[in-house]
């Protein structure tokens, strides 16, 4: 995708974005001031060590987190001023998440897993469509103990994307997997990327996982120490680490 196709839609438009914990006698600065806008269909992946900022990043843009100063929009909202309500309504209806660890239902079924968010979403695909989707057509009726660390991933990926999110944000999906089975599940992310249009976000600390995306923000410390744009982009299959 060009850069003049991005420009049209912007999804995300963060702005001077600050975090502070406030740990008793010490603060935290998490994030120290970050400018950066997410395109429609674009995959991005956050780079960086731990306590660089990815995750608080991430959650503020999801809005499992809030801003100590400056403004986040999603499609010309400022989600940082919602009420709660509205920020209920905004994940529940807009974003989909992926965990490194997968909070699926153990008692129920893999389709189960995934109805639990069908059923209250206001544009949902089938369940079990979006289980073929992520490659596990066969193993609709599994529970999560009878699948592997890479088949529940994918179930949850499902889980994700089943609401029809305009944003897709995922941290450390691959985390707790080995590189056979994570480099499938970014092969699933890629294609939901790329088939649905869902504009991804995806956190690793792994540099070689960058090689996937349209463009790579490093984060340290806080702050974006850079930005990169990949020309040609790997397939999932082209990596290893």
């Amino acid at each position: 995708m060009n850069e003049s196709t991005h420009k049209e839609t912007i999804v995300f438009q963060a702005r001077g974005i600050t975090k502070v914990y406030d740990m008793g006698e010490v603060k935290v600065r998490a994030l120290r001031g970050v400018d950066m806008d997410l395109y429609s269909g674009e995959l991005i992946v956050l780079l960086g060590p731990s306590g660089s900022g990815k995750s608080t990043l991430l959650n503020i843009l999801g809005g499992l987190d809030t801003a100590t100063t400056g403004h986040v929009t999603y499609r010309e909202q400022d989600i940082t001023r919602a009420l709660d309500k509205e920020l209920t309504d905004y994940r529940r209806f807009h974003v989909g998440f992926v965990f490194q660890f997968y909070n699926l239902i153990p008692s129920l079924t893999a389709l189960e897993n995934v109805s639990v968010v069908t059923e209250i979403a206001k544009n949902p695909m089938d369940p079990a469509e979006a289980l073929r989707l992520v490659g596990l057509g066969d193993r609709i009726d599994h529970f999560p103990a009878q699948l592997s660390g890479g088949e529940q991933q994918r179930v949850a990926i499902a889980r994700a994307v089943a609401k029809n999110p305009a944003v897709l944000l995922c941290d450390e999906p691959t985390g707790a997997l080995d590189s056979a089975t994570g480099i499938i599940v970014l092969q699933v992310l890629e294609r939901i990327n790329r088939e649905l249009g869902t504009a991804t976000v995806l956190i690793t600390h792994n540099a070689d996982i960058a090689d996937m995306a349209d463009r790579v923000i490093y984060l340290s410390d806080g702050l974006i120490s850079r930005v990169r744009r990949n020309e040609h982009k790997k397939s999932p299959s082209e990596l290893h680490w």
